[in-house]
């Protein structure tokens, strides 16, 4: 009969984000799931207004692969699901998979910042060009446009440096032997 040996302990830290990220992982599913459905039965909406009125260059970009990234979402956030829970059994594919995808998510969450800077942009300008506001009022207006340019930017920093910080762990070598 063979014999299996456990050579590391079950660390807390390992079992913490694997239950973390599967209870995020499962939200984030069912929220991507909700927004498939959304997408799909705003698509023919979409062409109608599109036809209406022309979109500035990156948002008709964006609405154009809006399926795309939305259904890569969905996929992401069950990729996530299924190495968290791998993660859990101590599953070394999992791991390294997980790793790749906290990667992956560092990336989405930088690049997010800039797609939000382009949006709230032609969002704010496009407001104020339509509106006659006086000069205060825009200058109020733009303050909490820039205060909020800067909350998004600190959590974003924030929620990549904690998710860098948990890829160091989960490369390290006491956690590496747990998956051994």
């Amino acid at each position: 009969m063979p014999q299996t040996f456990n050579v590391g302990s079950r660390s807390l830290f390992v079992t913490a984000v694997a239950w973390v990220f599967i209870v995020l992982g499962a939200l984030a599913s069912l929220s991507a799931l909700v927004q498939n459905a959304t997408v799909a039965s705003m698509a023919p909406g979409a062409t109608v207004l599109a036809g209406s009125q022309p979109l500035p260059w990156f948002t008709g970009l964006l609405m154009g692969y809006l399926p795309w990234v939305v259904g890569a979402g969905l996929a992401m956030s069950l990729a996530t699901l299924v190495c968290a829970i791998g993660l859990l059994l101590r599953v070394e594919w999992a791991r390294r998979i997980f790793i790749g995808l906290l990667g992956l998510a560092i990336v989405a969450n930088l690049a997010g910042l800039w797609v939000q800077h382009e949006i709230v942009q032609s969002i704010v300008s496009a407001t104020l060009g339509a509106t006659p506001l006086p000069p205060a009022a825009a200058d109020v207006f733009g303050g909490f446009v820039a205060a909020t340019r800067a909350m998004a930017i600190t959590v974003s920093l924030a929620a990549c440096g904690a998710l860098a910080w948990t890829m160091s762990r989960l490369m390290s070598p006491a956690v590496r032997q747990e998956f051994t």
